[in-house]
């Protein structure tokens, strides 16, 4: 009897499966103890579940991959540090769908509300199938909060399904990187100015505030940028593992 359950029979490829069965008072079943049908051992999983994701759920996998999104104005370096990063790395990245979608479909540079919803929904779709892809984390570029924030900086509103989205983004990501606005900036047709760039910067950086999201903020050069990032995620992965080691 174990936690209110009678355990009758005891599943296993290791030799301890005799011992285990016998401290249960239930039957030992050795179930393909030379590793024949399945390759690994439960250990080798634990060790590096990333090399043996095809014997992992996708839901389990995607929980596994460190999830990390880089936010701010237009023309802080988003894109080219989720790229950069996904290299040293050795993984994949997000990129940002609504620039795709905008070039598509905007009109004299606008979007319909009902547009930016669909921004938020595909880029989600996208983040999605990129995660179980993922070796170990996941970089990505922008995320619907920034969406939204587009919607209250065009329409003074966003539609209540991508206030939705922006809401459960401030929940979704395991850290938050807010890309400094102090870079040259990169006055392309599709962008509104170094001055709109400082608005929406400070909006952005108070949107943060106002949903309590934690973030660490970025700033210098590339690689000043890419060794704090680095920095990060060590300091993360530490906590996680020590928190592992806690449940254990």
């Amino acid at each position: 009897m174990v936690g209110g359950w009678n355990i009758t029979h005891f599943y296993s490829s290791e030799a301890y499966g005799e011992h285990v069965s016998e401290a249960l008072g239930c039957v030992n079943r050795t179930v393909d103890p030379g590793r024949l049908s399945v390759p690994v051992a439960a250990s080798g999983i634990q060790q590096d579940p990333y090399a043996y994701r095809e014997y992992i759920h996708p839901t389990v996998y995607a929980d596994l991959i460190t999830k990390a999104v880089f936010v701010g104005a237009p023309s802080t370096g988003k894109t080219t540090l989720a790229e950069r990063m996904a290299a040293e790395y050795q993984t994949v990245w997000t990129p940002e769908y609504g620039r795709e979608y905008w070039d598509e479909h905007q009109n004299n540079r606008r979007l319909e509300p009902w547009r930016l919803t669909e921004i938020a929904e595909g880029h989600l779709v996208r983040e999605e199938e990129k995660l179980l892809s993922a070796n170990k984390y996941l970089f990505v570029d922008t995320n619907a909060t920034t969406t939204y924030m587009f919607a209250m900086d065009y329409h003074g509103f966003a539609e209540p399904r991508l206030s939705e989205l922006a809401d459960n983004a401030s929940r979704r990501y395991d850290l938050v990187f807010l890309c400094g606005d102090e870079i040259p900036y990169d006055d392309t047709w599709d962008r509104s100015g170094d001055v709109k760039r400082r608005r929406f910067q400070r909006q952005t950086e108070a949107d943060l505030l106002r949903r309590r999201i934690p973030y660490v903020s970025l700033a210098g050069s590339l690689d000043e940028r890419v060794r704090r990032i680095k920095r990060v995620l060590a300091a993360f992965d530490k906590w996680r593992s020590m928190g592992n080691l806690l449940k254990l």
